[in-house]
């Protein structure tokens, strides 16, 4: 007798636990595979560090927001640290 599982029993279970971890690993394949493609271009770039102040100074004088003495005044109190 089958005691009503129609042949099932705990079978059943774990038949259903095992297609949920197969289709979550096809899943996570996927997506690590279009995350691996996707990432391509930022990965191989290395990354910006931050300005310090004397590239702002510089930017600001390529500018032309503040003049050549005022650079000069102003680079010599940064590099005097």
């Amino acid at each position: 007798m089958m005691w009503g599982y129609n042949g099932f029993g705990y079978g059943g279970i774990g038949m259903g636990i095992g297609m949920l971890f197969f289709w979550g690993l096809i899943i996570a394949a996927i997506v690590m595979l279009v995350r691996g493609f996707g990432a391509k271009s930022g990965a191989s770039e290395p990354r910006l560090r931050e300005k310090s102040a004397l590239d702002i100074l510089g930017e600001r004088y390529a500018r032309g927001e503040i003049g050549k003495a005022e650079f000069d005044e102003k680079r010599r109190d940064l590099t005097a640290v």
